[in-house]
């Protein structure tokens, strides 16, 4: 995988919560008389960070692709920038209010950035995934994995890394291995920040997610 601007990235990634983006920090819901529902719950990768137009970001590309392709499915963007997997655990009970069809839980780059336990960030996100099986029972779940970056050391690294796809084996959900690995390393695909993907770049995150997605779709 690409790790050499992976320091540079992550550097500033928690940074997402400023306030000269608003659309950073606020659910985005689509409305129709579907009742199917997809929350994508997250930080500011979900949340579209530094675009211009919040429906430019990868969740809201990916929905009008699925719809595009003939599925009925409402959308709630639930990314709040800077968030944590702590932060997730604590608003998670009333996003779950929207009784989602399919939940994606795109968190932990936050938790790594501030040296969070790998073993209290894994154990957040089982927490979150319990949560959703035991609230709705028939929802589907998509974890989107991320890695650590190598300024954290090796240690660190590799017990970072190992959350995602050993949460996915225990908890029976499938998984995103690396939600940037289209535009980690091409700055061209990120924001001046070098740091947030651009509208292009979130395109691309679009298609790493969509095919892990489309299984759970149901028309």
């Amino acid at each position: 995988m690409r790790y050499f601007l992976f320091i540079s990235f992550f550097l500033m990634i928690s940074c997402g919560n400023s306030s000269d983006n608003s659309n950073s920090n606020k659910q985005e819901s689509t409305s129709s008389n579907d009742t199917k529902r997809i929350i994508y719950f997250g930080d500011s990768l979900t949340a579209g960070y530094g675009l211009l137009d919040y429906e430019d970001a990868w969740p809201h590309v990916l929905t009008k692709r699925i719809k595009a392709e003939g599925y009925s499915y409402q959308m709630t963007n639930a990314g709040v920038s800077g968030d944590t997997t702590s932060g997730g655990l604590g608003r998670l009970e009333w996003v779950l209010a929207e009784k989602p069809s399919i939940f994606v839980l795109e968190l932990g780059a936050n938790d790594m950035l501030r040296g969070i336990s790998p073993s209290v960030t894994k154990e957040n996100l089982r927490s979150m995934i319990r949560q959703v099986k035991s609230q709705y029972p028939s929802t589907k779940i998509l974890l989107v994995g991320m890695y650590a970056t190598p300024n954290m050391g090796k240690k660190y690294a590799k017990e970072f890394n190992s959350i995602y796809p050993d949460l996915s084996k225990e908890e029976g959900v499938p998984l995103v291995p690396f939600i940037l690995e289209k535009v980690a390393s091409i700055r061209k695909l990120n924001q001046k920040d070098g740091i947030h993907p651009t509208e292009a770049g979130h395109k691309l995150v679009s298609d790493t997610v969509y095919p892990y997605l489309k299984p759970l779709l149901v028309k």
